[in-house]
């Protein structure tokens, strides 16, 4: 089992930067394929970036049409940590952010139902 915390949200003016940290505990962080999903007021819970397991280099990454060219997923072993890096940020983008894993997955993959461990989220602000 691992425990995911994330941290880094907060208030940015659009067209700001923001990065997210998702620390992860508790079995071997290389194991899981990662993603970060987001929830806003009202709405479905949906992805918006995701990263393989594999040595840099030689992972894949997934980004929603929304948020291509944006943001950018990443992530570090050695320090059991995966990051989003999120720029020129839109209002839209306001939302609880959710960090996932997906243990001994074999790519990346889109859907929360093949997510078995999730952070408690990190609200996201954006102002207009």
């Amino acid at each position: 089992q691992v425990q995911l915390v994330e941290s880094g949200g907060g208030l940015v003016q659009a067209g700001g930067s923001l990065r997210l940290s998702c620390a992860a505990s508790g079995h071997t962080f290389s194991n899981y394929a990662m993603a970060w999903f987001r929830q806003a007021p009202g709405k479905e819970r949906y992805i918006v970036a995701a990263i393989s397991r594999g040595e840099p280099g030689r992972r894949s990454t997934y980004y929603a049409d929304s948020v291509k060219g944006r943001f950018t997923i990443s992530r570090d072993n050695a320090k059991n940590t995966v990051y989003l890096q999120m720029g020129s940020l839109k209002p839209e983008d306001t939302a609880v952010y959710y960090c996932a894993a997906d243990f001994q997955a074999p790519g990346v993959y889109r859907l929360l139902r093949e997510y078995d461990y999730w952070g408690q989220g990190t609200q996201v602000t954006v102002s207009s």
